[in-house]
């Protein structure tokens, strides 16, 4: 019997950005082992998407100094999942002006990738849409991930949405990129992204951050007012505070398509190793710069300090000063 509480809708795919996101927290700097886990628990678990890692430029990020889920060569890929002879499909992202994207994205004939996810900025549009284009031309399918939307202006925001529902994007994704989302505004922002991607036959896409450790209720918020393209993360691994849980998501969203037990396999094995190493989640410092709407790097810079790990009212004062004084301009 399915429980009252779930979310039932045939529409629904679920991505695992575990090696993307969670990458941010220690250069992706994954062994192979650690990749090939979470493929393995994602295909056994009937998770839809993958998403492997970033395409970034090796020009403007030292491979010295990053791990190769932060390029995704295809040799890289092919090592981890052959030519994916699974059910699961396979993404990447790219990043405006952080990628050689009309060399590296190569046509989907050549590649394990089934779909590009497309990352930019605000006044990145022209660029993204460029982007988008080119991927599509090549084979893919393509979302747009417009990232930092609570710092965009209503009218700015509509204006970029009504360039995109003129591309071949398929999906148009909600991203929280500061954790600082209520259920309110992501009420309102599910609801406005559902009016354009809908008039155009797309879908809409829901990435929350964990800072103020919302992430979970905001994705089932979205996926109840037509979000049909849901991220999330083993162990909610990601930058900062982390993402949505997957073995929350995949328990409560369409539970009877999934298989958690994988899933909890991998928590057991793979995460708990990792744990040992790289910290993410919840803390005071994340929960500060949710509620001031701004980027978590002071808050990791000051998890990395033995000196500012646990001043927590320093923190609080430092951001409420910098956010007056931006304010004040």
């Amino acid at each position: 019997m399915t429980p009252l509480w779930t979310i039932s809708d045939p529409r629904i795919k679920t991505l695992d950005c575990t090696i993307r996101d969670g990458g941010l927290v220690n250069d992706h700097y994954f062994t192979d082992e650690f990749v090939s886990s979470i493929y393995r628990a994602c295909v056994d678990a009937r998770v839809d998407y993958m998403e492997l890692g970033y395409k970034n430029s090796d020009k403007l990020f030292s491979p010295d100094k990053n791990g190769l889920w932060k390029f995704c060569k295809e040799d890289d890929l092919r090592r981890i999942v052959g030519d994916n002879p699974t059910n699961v499909k396979l993404s990447c992202m790219i990043d405006a002006a952080k990628s050689e994207w009309k060399t590296d994205v190569l046509p989907k004939s050549q590649s394990p990738l089934d779909m590009i996810r497309v990352a930019f900025y605000a006044h990145q549009t022209d660029e993204a849409v460029a982007m988008i284009e080119d991927a599509y031309e090549k084979g893919y399918e393509v979302s747009a991930n417009l990232m930092a939307v609570t710092v965009v202006e209503e009218s700015e925001l509509d204006a970029i949405l009504e360039r995109l529902v003129k591309t071949p994007a398929s999906a148009f994704v909600i991203v929280d990129s500061f954790g600082s989302l209520t259920l309110l505004q992501t009420e309102y922002l599910a609801k406005k992204y559902f009016e354009y991607a809908s008039s155009a036959g797309k879908e809409v896409g829901a990435h929350f951050h964990n800072n103020m450790q919302l992430a979970f209720a905001n994705t089932l918020l979205a996926a109840q007012l037509g979000a049909t393209r849901l991220d999330a993360s083993f162990g909610g691994l990601g930058r900062g505070a982390g993402n949505c849980p997957m073995e929350l998501l995949l328990a409560t969203v369409n539970p009877a398509q999934y298989n958690l037990r994988p899933v909890y396999h991998c928590l057991e094995d793979a995460m708990e190793k990792i744990k040992r190493v790289i910290e993410w989640g919840a803390s005071p410092q994340f929960n500060i710069t949710g509620q001031h709407n701004v980027h978590p790097r002071e808050a990791i810079a000051a998890r990395k300090s033995s000196e500012t790990r646990d001043k927590y009212v320093q923190f609080y004062d430092q951001i409420e000063s910098e956010t007056q004084d931006v304010g004040a301009k």
